[in-house]
């Protein structure tokens, strides 16, 4: 009898102390001031902003299971050899880097390219009917309005440290005075147009005089490019961008449709707000 009592009164606090936590109920779907003080984190947002984020998230995971959508181990995976092929990587390579950059293993990745692929899946059902090609003046007056996203450094001086052994390299990374012979370095010359989209980007976005971050190099080793220059951005011409600015336009129609769809869907939804995180 002492048992069971002792029992029912830990069943008991555990409940109270998951029910203080929860700030928010989405159609009977619990948020917790944790989860909201966590996306506040991950995504530097205020708590309003944070607490709107996960309240369309479960509103979409919910949608999600209505319309029974599923996602297949096959898919996730032919996803994962993509991105690896356009990184010019394995897979197993690619897993690395993953877990290097976000400490993430493999069944994480898959888990999070599953969700991925679950609200492309998802988007498409809602938007398919509410987004449409845009006619030509549409695409020249918004490539007028918006050159400065069409510009780039035409190309990237870089110096290439390699080595085997990741550890020096993070060290020379963290001091630059750090010498290893078993790093080697060499000087390059990347031509923006030259390159893969990914690795524009990874020297697109680091400033000059800094380290990328470590990846894999494709011979089992590891690499960091040091940015010495970039070169005078040039403007990308109309004809070579038509095809990036369709796109462009046609995924902003697609938000349109889906936050009008998830606004309407919100208002009708039980939504509970309990508590404000404090």
């Amino acid at each position: 009898m002492q048992k069971i009592l002792l029992t029912l009164i830990f069943v008991v606090t555990i409940n109270a102390q998951v029910i203080g936590g929860v700030a928010v109920v989405v159609k009977g779907d619990a948020i917790t001031t944790y989860d909201i003080k966590k996306e506040m984190k991950a995504s530097k947002s205020s708590e309003k902003q944070a607490t709107n984020t996960l309240i369309r998230k479960a509103l979409e995971k919910q949608e999600i299971k209505e319309r029974k959508l599923s996602v297949s181990s096959g898919e996730v995976y032919d996803d994962i050899k993509q991105t690896a092929k356009r990184n010019r990587m394995s897979v197993d390579e690619f897993y690395e880097a993953v877990r290097n950059a976000n400490g993430m293993n493999s069944a994480q990745l898959k888990e999070k390219i599953t969700q991925r692929l679950l609200s492309q899946k998802l988007y498409s059902a809602i938007a398919y009917a509410g987004v449409s090609q845009p006619k030509e003046d549409e695409i020249k007056a918004y490539f007028e309005s918006h050159k400065d996203s069409f510009a780039h450094p035409s190309a990237f001086e870089v110096v290439i440290y390699q080595t085997k052994d990741r550890a020096k390299l993070l060290q020379k990374v963290k001091d630059p005075m750090f010498y290893s012979a078993d790093i080697s370095s060499s000087v390059q010359k990347f031509p923006y147009d030259k390159i893969s989209p990914e690795l524009a980007s990874l020297l697109q976005r680091t400033p000059v005089g800094s380290y990328t971050a470590v990846v894999p190099d494709g011979k089992g080793g590891h690499m960091t490019f040091y940015i010495k220059a970039k070169e005078t951005p040039s403007e990308m011409g109309f004809e070579n961008v038509q095809t990036q600015i369709i796109n462009q336009i046609m995924a902003e129609q697609r938000e349109q449709v889906l936050g009008d769809y998830f606004a309407r869907l919100r208002q009708k939804a039980d939504i509970k707000m309990i508590r404000t995180v404090k």
